[in-house]
């Protein structure tokens, strides 16, 4: 019998991140979008760094900054009673700056395409960079918006390295799918390994699937 628990941690896990990255990653993304800052650079490389970093690499160095061993890790423990390593709350971190270039590049391309005139009637007629950025740009880079939540969601989905490395293997915890997949292939499970890989294949082609016709206006064409 399939155990649904890592399935169901998994989709609890992909959206607490989904969600906490679409709040960090609109202002985030209209920053890049519109600043001349000198800094611009390195915050960009740094925002797209899991894109080409091992997911090893990113879990070891976060599992060192999280170890109650280490200063911050220790700090967090020792004032705040908090411990993420081996904790859902370290892997929805974990998740947050592994997937963040999937929320952010998609949002800052929509920004970036948004004529500069948009920007500046709004201005004319009063708006505030607030206003103009929730009520005038957002609206007009819906594509770019789901993308983003999309990706950034099948992504987390589909993590292995930096959830292996910061929350292990706890049932009921921190084993979400793709780790149950690796456990059920080590012990020769074929058949709950198959059961688990279709249905991470079935999330991921569902939801890429629905970007696709979304964006690319399927449905208006179809119901005309």
């Amino acid at each position: 019998m399939i155990d649904w628990n890592p399935i169901i941690l998994t989709a609890k896990l992909a959206l607490v991140t989904t969600i906490i990255l679409l709040i960090i990653s609109i202002p985030l993304a209209y920053w890049l979008a519109t600043s001349k800052s000198k800094i611009k650079p390195v915050i960009e490389t740094l925002v797209s760094m899991p894109l080409v970093l091992p997911p090893t690499v990113l879990g070891f160095y976060l599992l060192m900054a999280f170890s109650p061993g280490n200063a911050f890790g220790g700090w967090l423990q020792e004032y705040f009673g908090i411990r993420l390593i081996f904790s859902f709350s370290g892997l929805v971190i974990g998740s947050i700056i592994y997937s963040l270039p999937f929320m952010v590049n998609p949002i800052q391309s929509g920004l970036s395409g948004v004529p500069k005139s948009l920007y500046e009637a709004s201005y004319v007629l009063g708006k505030s960079k607030v206003e103009t950025l929730f009520n005038v740009l957002l609206p007009n880079i819906k594509p770019s918006l789901l993308t983003g939540i999309v990706l950034a969601f099948a992504h987390t989905v589909g993590e292995f390295g930096v959830v292996l490395m910061i929350g292990g293997n706890i049932p009921e915890k921190t084993k979400v799918v793709s780790i149950a997949i690796y456990d059920e292939v080590e012990a020769l499970n074929y058949s709950h390994a198959n059961t688990y890989s279709l249905i991470l294949f079935g999330i991921t082609f569902v939801v890429l699937l629905a970007v696709y016709v979304i964006n690319g206006g399927y449905l208006k064409k179809f119901w005309k």
